[in-house]
């Protein structure tokens, strides 16, 4: 589902006589349906940089990045954008939302724009919030409002709505207490259950263990260690 074969990025500072950093070379992942990667390295490696390239937020330099077919490193914009609502979905550390959107939209939007049904959105959104524990006094104001800890579990009933094939999940536990952490989880076993393929960034080793079936160590893909 999702194949990474001979990655590089290199980032530009424009702002330093356009000095050409390369930090990236040589990767490799290949993620079948129902796995879960973990993503481990050192702060710095290229984890993050990895999982936004898969994306599309950044650009890769070389290599490809297959996700259900399509190689995001050379598509079009529009055809990223297609992939981004039917196949691949990304649940962040930050939630980034329209101001005074009630949250049950906000949860509901995946869905809504792959065609499901109003009311069948609605039933799944107020599924996922009630299971995250997000009070319903306040699924119709804006989460732009909430607490930290709320606004993240916004935006992982956000990611889980719709039945993306492929996820990126970026430290989707961090900060969650014990019950919602558990939630998280299982949401992820499901996930996994239905056959979609996700690589994440875990920097909790027990969640890592529970839900991964294996980790890539990104600091192997450094230029220097390519070399």
């Amino acid at each position: 589902m999702i194949e990474i074969a001979d990655l590089s990025k290199t980032f530009t500072l424009h702002n330093q006589g356009a000095a050409a950093i390369p930090v990236m070379q040589g990767a490799a992942l290949s993620v079948a349906p129902g796995d879960c990667v973990a993503l481990t390295g050192a702060s710095g490696a290229g984890k993050s940089t990895l999982m936004r390239m898969i994306y599309g937020n950044y650009l890769a330099a070389g290599g490809a990045i297959r996700v259900g077919g399509v190689d995001v490193a050379t598509a079009e914009p529009r055809d990223i954008l297609a992939l981004r609502r039917e196949t691949l979905g990304y649940v962040s550390q930050f939630l980034r939302v329209v101001p005074r959107v009630p949250t049950l939209e906000v949860v509901m939007e995946p869905l809504l724009a792959t065609g499901t049904g109003s009311e069948e959105a609605r039933h799944r959104a107020e599924e996922l919030l009630g299971r995250l524990n997000i009070p319903e006094t306040l699924w119709t104001l804006s989460p732009t409002t909430f607490s930290g800890g709320e606004q993240q579990r916004v935006n992982i009933a956000r990611g889980f709505a719709y039945p993306y094939p492929a996820l990126l999940l970026d430290e989707p536990t961090a900060s969650l207490d014990a019950a919602n952490r558990d939630t998280v989880l299982t949401l992820i076993e499901e996930a996994k259950a239905r056959g979609a393929a996700i690589v994440g960034i875990f920097h909790d080793a027990d969640a890592r263990a529970r839900v991964c079936d294996r980790e890539v160590d990104v600091s192997a893909f450094a230029p220097e260690r390519v070399a």
